[in-house]
């Protein structure tokens, strides 16, 4: 789901080398968060995602209860 050159470039930038091992853990964490935020819409009852919906995803409840 990530592109990987994208992710090499920004480290290349920083002046950082970053191994195959490094991208795949960056892979696994953008998949496992990308899963959580999917299932916190789901308990959220969200049926489409949007810039206001947002805060949902990431957990942000107190903007959703007030």
């Amino acid at each position: 789901m990530i592109h990987v050159s994208k992710v090499k470039k920004v480290f290349h930038d920083s002046g950082v080398q970053i191994s195959t091992n490094a991208i795949n853990l960056i892979r696994d964490d953008f998949n496992r968060n990308v899963r959580r935020m999917a299932n916190r819409c789901s308990d959220g009852n969200v049926k489409r995602l949007t810039n206001d919906t947002y805060h949902i995803a990431l957990g942000h409840l107190d903007n959703y209860l007030k």
